[in-house]
């Protein structure tokens, strides 16, 4: 059975960074259940931190450095997305939202995408709701009803252990991106794009 492929956009600018952390427990949530329904899934996480300087170059230039185009390309063939960010100033961060601003605003027609944050206050929480939702919406991804916010005093002490709080608002989005993933068929390997030799489109020119 060919595996479900999930990709995972992290946002976070520390290393390490509480929005990889979370990005991490709603992976592994997201897995643990597929795997009990007797399902495989790839996952593959893109660092934008890691990204920061093609995205710019490529905003700027338009070209895509090597990096960013294999995010890109695993961001398009996604079955699924998971999507963190950190919010600053009451929404997404720009580099979460400059990765997004150079993919084809057709990339994510009809994709599952889970949203979550972070942030300093829970008085930023709303910011999934009128600044990240709407992204996804825009752009035709099929954003799950439960969005994951975490803050600071959502996580333990150590920055390890969880509160009672966020663990289950962790499964209950992981739980709705595994059933919507359950009913789906993973998609088809992308198909080698074919070229076309020079000589044989002048022939066909001359037709």
């Amino acid at each position: 059975m060919t595996a479900f492929k999930l990709v995972v956009v992290s946002a976070g600018l520390g290393k390490p960074s509480s929005t990889r952390l979370l990005a991490d427990r709603l992976t592994d949530s997201t897995v643990r259940r597929l795997a009990a329904e007797g399902r495989e899934v790839d996952v593959t996480v893109v660092e934008l931190r890691d990204l920061a300087v093609e995205i710019a170059n490529n905003l700027v230039t338009g070209f895509p450095g090597a990096g960013l185009r294999a995010a890109i390309g695993a961001v398009t063939e996604a079955d699924a997305l998971i999507a963190v960010t950190p919010i600053f100033t009451a929404s997404y961060s720009g580099l979460f939202k400059s990765f997004f601003d150079v993919i084809d605003n057709d990339a994510l027609t009809g994709k599952p995408v889970l949203i979550a944050a972070t942030g300093g206050t829970p008085r930023h929480s709303l910011a999934l709701e009128h600044a990240v939702r709407p992204l996804f919406s825009y752009l035709r991804a099929v954003v799950l009803p439960t969005a994951v916010y975490a803050a600071t005093d959502d996580w333990g002490a150590a920055g390890d252990g969880l509160t009672d709080g966020l663990p289950r608002r962790i499964d209950r989005a992981a739980g709705e991106l595994a059933a919507l993933l359950a009913g789906r068929a993973p998609a088809a390997p992308a198909l080698p794009e074919q070229v076309v030799p020079f000589a044989e489109q002048l022939a066909a020119l001359r037709v």
